[in-house]
């Protein structure tokens, strides 16, 4: 469970983030809200890259901010970006494995691990192309594998469905309903994908302008007026 106790956030003059107060129990949660909204700037604060003006974070009872970034990470938080971070010189399997070499201590425990993310999110057969050579699909899928790699607790992502075709966004809806019962991980979903976040998320958590604009079961949420027209642009 993730408690957000009025968390604020200030770039000079302009409150990233206002107050926010909530509580995300579901084991897949969406984050959306209009660009602008704050919902990146709340995964920086999350992963440690953002240091909030004031507030409380508490995972599962600890005190997020008291840990560095590297500190969270040995606890257990994982995150996806917008932009892939995938090395083109080096196969998928060592994109992945350079992760599991600062996470997983023990060589075959990492082995294992490397081999259960890649297996799961299906990049078996192109284990070995270099990441120059692998399509946005497969990029992405590395991406994902990343965050299975030492026992994720939390797994932050960032649109990880931009950008997919039809059949590709198909098969990440059914890899993400299946991450948190396989991996016993937490997963915070930002998408502007509303089919996406419907079909997997059970709790969403809309943002607008740095607050909280709603937060519940998701198809509830989609349905609020004031969702409708900040989030989706009808009345």
């Amino acid at each position: 469970m993730i408690a957000f106790d009025d968390l604020s956030v200030r770039f000079g003059g302009v409150c990233a983030l206002d107050g926010l107060t909530a509580e995300l129990t579901a084991p897949v949660v969406g984050l959306i809200g209009p660009n602008g909204a704050g919902k990146t700037t709340l995964l920086n604060v999350l992963s440690g890259f953002v240091t909030p003006w004031s507030g409380k974070i508490r995972i599962d009872g600890a005190d997020l901010l008291a840990l560095s970034p590297i500190r969270r990470v040995t606890l257990g938080l994982r995150r996806t970006f917008q932009q892939e971070l995938v090395v083109d010189d080096l196969t998928l399997w060592e994109n992945v494995q350079a992760i599991a070499d600062h996470v997983v201590r023990d060589r075959a425990a990492a082995t294992a691990d490397i081999e259960r993310a890649i297996a799961f999110v299906g990049l078996q057969r192109s284990r070995q192309v270099l990441g120059r050579h692998a399509n946005l699909f497969e990029r992405r899928m590395v991406e994902i594998a990343k965050t299975l790699i030492g026992r994720p607790r939390l797994i932050l992502m960032d649109e990880p469905g931009a950008g997919l075709n039809e059949a590709e966004t198909d098969r990440l809806r059914r890899l993400l309903l299946d991450i948190p019962a396989t991996f016993d991980t937490q997963l915070v979903l930002i998408d502007h994908d509303a089919d996406l976040i419907a079909a997997v998320c059970a709790e969403t958590l809309v943002l607008d302008f740095g607050k909280r604009l709603a937060l519940g079961p998701t198809r509830a949420v989609l349905d609020e007026p004031a969702v409708r027209r900040a989030y989706l642009g009808t009345a």
